[in-house]
Formats: structure tokens, sequence, C-alpha cells
């Protein structure tokens, strides 16, 4: 059996029948939209796609960071009181 993320589930079927008023009952909340009960998709906001996107954006930054504190070595200083 699939993890379900979200707190709201429909049936694809039911999802054909009126996307608008399932994304009115959700709000703001993601929905699994389930095919033989398994998720085929989530449905979700623009503004939580745009939360997610930052925060995937947010991973890479920490993750660029990380590599080049390991160089750290190499750095060179910067006085910032000269630029």
């Amino acid at each position: 059996m699939d993890t379900i993320y979200a707190d709201y589930s429909i049936s694809m079927s039911e999802f054909k029948r009126n996307p608008a008023q399932v994304l009115r009952t959700a709000g703001e909340k993601p929905v699994a939209v389930l095919n033989h009960n398994r998720p085929a998709f989530y449905m979700i906001t623009p503004k939580l796609f745009a939360a997610m996107v930052e925060d995937l954006v947010d991973r890479d930054l920490v993750e660029l960071v990380r590599h080049r504190l390991a160089y750290e070595d190499d750095a060179i200083e910067v006085d910032i009181d000269k630029i």
C-alpha cells in the first residue's frame, strides 16, 4: 500500500465529475487523487507549489554552502570596507 501525503483523498472518477468542487472543498490543503486506491497525482494550490519550490531551492543552496565549506582552505578573504 502506498503512503498518501495529503489530508484529503478522492477517487479519479469523483475528481473528474467536478474538479472545481474538490478544489473548493480542500481549500489550501493538498488532495491525493487516487486511481485504483493508489495515488495517481496530487492537486495543490499555486501558493503551496511555490512554497515547495522555494524549499527545494533552499536545499540546493544549503548543499552548495556545505560543498564550499569543505574547501575553506582555498577561501579568499574579502575586506567588505573596500568594496
